[in-house]
């Protein structure tokens, strides 16, 4: 027992056993909040109606057992006598214990802010008809969750003894030299807000621009992100926008399609007829092509085929590939039917004999 009573850093050893102790038990007191969480709290909010309460829950689950540890990262400093220290460790400690509350506190003002406006704020503009709204909502509740974090920085700082005004002082300084190196961010911020007000495209439209053709699925204050045709997310500063022309396919009347049909040569007249015939009875038993806007005709003949050009429009609120699936499978089984060849390249090579 001897040992215990000796003094260590003014002291006793039982007495930071006591301290690693609290630490220890605050540990294990997360662990049972955390199951508590899990198996109680969050199967009583499931019940309930409304997601809200499920959302606030997963969001504050973690910033609460953080603060689980750092009040009892608190109680143990100070359970120790300070007095025999290093000069200002306790106040360095404490500075440590504000800074994690003041980050934790800012955490869940941003859970909580983030979760309304998922649950409570984005349904109701998507109920509008508008499409201004949803795409400024998300542009809205970054720069909101941006100054959040910023204020808790700040506040963070401020408790901890750092002189904020010479801080923004200094930054007053170097202004320029960060207005030189962020030019390009400027810029693309100013791009996101001429896309918000010229609005060449909206949400889920599908645009070409660069060689990328894809659907809109996030505009951003800076960046724009569309998934390509391929399934992959393409990430475009928003500037590209403004020095480059977009295609907004899905604006369009109506998507053209252009097909050559090349038959053999051994096709006669009637049967190319007949071709053109099968050709205009697809169209007219589809209902997502235009009827009235189709156009076939036999207009070349090639170097190893006898050439069908064939165009027409699918209707915009069909979908562009099924539609067109579907009117390539109807040529092929039905020109397949009436015996009509499709060409593909062949070479006829005469020989002749020399005497």
């Amino acid at each position: 027992m001897e040992f215990f009573s000796k003094i260590f850093y003014g002291n006793t050893i039982i007495d930071w056993f006591i301290a690693f102790g609290i630490l220890l038990g605050s540990f294990v007191l997360t662990k049972l909040f955390y199951w508590v969480f899990a198996n109680v709290v969050k199967k009583i909010t499931s019940k309930s109606k409304s997601t809200v309460d499920d959302v606030l829950v997963d969001k504050l689950e973690k910033p609460i057992i953080y603060f689980i540890l750092i009040l009892g990262y608190w109680i143990a400093i100070h359970w120790l006598n300070s007095s025999d220290w290093p000069e200002n460790i306790l106040l360095n400690l404490e500075k440590v214990a504000y800074l994690a509350l003041v980050f934790n506190v800012t955490s869940v003002v941003s859970r909580v802010f983030d979760a309304i406006v998922s649950e409570v704020i984005m349904p109701i503009t998507e109920k509008t008809e508008s499409e201004f709204d949803d795409q400024l909502i998300p542009v809205i509740r970054k720069g909101i969750r941006a100054i959040i974090w910023v204020l808790g920085v700040i506040i963070g700082l401020d408790n901890i003894g750092f002189d904020i005004a010479a801080m923004i002082a200094g930054l007053g300084i170097g202004g320029l030299a960060l207005a030189l190196a962020a030019q390009d961010s400027i810029k693309n911020i100013f791009a996101g807000i001429m896309i918000f007000l010229d609005k060449p495209f909206k949400m889920k439209d599908r645009i070409q621009i660069n060689g990328y053709d894809g659907i809109v699925e996030e505009v951003g204050i800076r960046s724009t992100r569309i998934r390509t045709l391929e399934g992959r997310i393409v990430t475009i500063p928003n500037c590209t926008f403004t020095d480059n022309s977009v295609i907004n396919v899905t604006s369009q009347p109506a998507l053209k399609i252009k097909l050559n049909l090349g038959l053999t040569y051994d096709t006669d007249e009637v049967r190319m007829q007949r071709a053109l015939d099968i050709i205009g009875e697809i169209i007219a038993d589809n209902s997502d092509i235009i009827e009235e806007n189709y156009y076939a005709g036999f207009n070349q003949f090639g170097d190893f085929s006898l050439n069908i050009l064939f165009i027409y429009y699918i209707k915009p609120d069909a979908h562009w590939l099924d539609s067109q699936t579907v009117v390539s499978k109807e040529v092929l089984k039905r020109f397949n039917a009436e015996n009509l060849e499709f060409a593909f390249p062949t070479q006829t090579i005469f020989k002749k004999e020399l005497n």
